[in-house]
């Protein structure tokens, strides 16, 4: 089993520490695990459709799921306020005077697409521990997938971890109209390590109609089951974060 390693790069880190890295699936919001499974009525009982079976929610994609616990996070090492400053632009304040260097001011990046509703006027997350992964083997850093609720979004890439060990700088942008103080353990970027393979592409056509519908229905008649979970329990396989 490949093995990815973190090292840290402060003095004063353990390995439990608010900023150690994780398995991403035990950063999971509190909103996603209290969702329900399955529709639900006013009244609290489960919808019934004409199958006579429960209505799965979106919490019973495997899909939705399998992102939510697939690979590592980052998170922050201490509370960090933001805040509107006397010229009325977002800014930062650390409260561990320790990680003073955790946030860093950007400007602006001409010609790189700003994302709408949030602060040109950015920032930058320096990392407490850099990643070492096999020969062969990069990571994809990203916002964490699905955190629609966190008010931050940190842009993406990818580095070839096998060769280069180092921290790095993640930019990101704070949403327009949001200050408040973000929690020390909060993740803020979420890393899939994956093997670096050459791909080729090829395209099947299906001009047939007749052949296309036989097709959806044959996939509606196996995966559109009452209750669901046929696709987690026949197809999904399972894989290992620790």
């Amino acid at each position: 089993m490949p093995k990815i390693k973190f090292i840290s790069n402060r003095p004063w880190l353990s390995k439990n520490d608010h900023s150690t890295p994780e398995p991403v699936s035990k950063s999971l919001p509190e909103w996603y695990k209290s969702a329900d499974r399955y529709a639900k009525m006013p009244n609290g009982d489960y919808w019934i459709g004409p199958d006579k079976g429960k209505i799965p929610t979106w919490k019973a994609c495997p899909a939705i799921y399998d992102i939510f616990i697939s690979g590592y996070v980052y998170k922050t090492p201490c509370d960090i306020e933001f805040f509107l400053d006397q010229n009325n632009e977002i800014s930062a304040k650390v409260s561990d005077p320790r990680y003073a260097d955790f946030i860093q001011f950007r400007t602006p990046m001409p010609q790189f697409e700003h994302p709408k509703g949030y602060y040109k006027k950015h920032f930058a997350w320096y990392p407490d521990w850099a990643v070492a992964t096999p020969a062969g083997y990069s990571v994809l850093y990203a916002q964490p997938f699905q955190r629609f609720d966190l008010p931050f979004l940190t842009t993406s890439g990818i580095v070839d971890n096998d060769k280069v060990n180092l921290p790095g700088t993640f930019p990101f942008f704070i949403q327009e109209g949001w200050t408040g103080t973000l929690p020390a353990g909060t993740p803020y970027a979420q890393m899939i390590p994956f093997k670096r393979e050459d791909w080729e592409s090829e395209y099947e056509l299906d001009h047939s109609m007749q052949s296309l519908m036989k097709k959806n229905m044959e996939n509606s008649k196996k995966y559109r089951v009452p209750n669901g979970g046929v696709y987690l329990n026949e197809v999904w396989e399972r894989r290992k974060y620790d």
